[in-house]
């Protein structure tokens, strides 16, 4: 009795994930970027300049809002406003990309805030640490 391969067609290159899989791993690239989210909803609140944005989110640095905000502007969440003076005033806003992310935020705030324990980060820290030493 003579077994029998099945083939499979060859494919160049790493094989690809399903089109959800795929928007869900962008969609966590975007939103695992520090501040993104963050800036997101501090916009949520209406427009601001950078100052107005630290304010709503501390903790970061204007050169890291800075860069946060050039790109969120150039994936077309953020609206860039300049107006002329002496010195330039910058108004950042939610474009309309930015909003339809509103919603999915919202809804991943009431689960984080239903299901995640408010220090969260650090139990896993301090759970990987753990992991490491007993590895030794």
């Amino acid at each position: 009795m003579t077994l029998l391969r099945a083939q499979t067609a060859h494919q160049p290159g790493p094989p690809r994930s399903p089109e959800p899989l795929e928007a869900l791993t962008r969609a966590f690239a975007l939103l695992g970027t520090r501040g993104t989210g963050l800036i997101v909803a501090a916009l949520a609140k209406g427009p601001a300049d950078l100052h107005l944005i630290r304010e709503r989110v501390p903790g970061f640095s204007d050169g890291l809002l800075t860069r946060r905000l050039r790109e969120m502007t150039a994936l077309g969440l953020v609206a860039r406003t300049a107006y002329p003076g002496t010195p330039t005033r910058t108004c950042y806003t939610l474009a309309s990309h930015g909003k339809a992310l509103l919603i999915p935020l919202a809804a991943l705030t009431v689960w984080a805030q239903d299901h995640l324990p408010a220090n969260a980060s650090e139990e896993a820290r301090s759970a990987r640490r753990d992991q490491a030493r007993a590895d030794l």
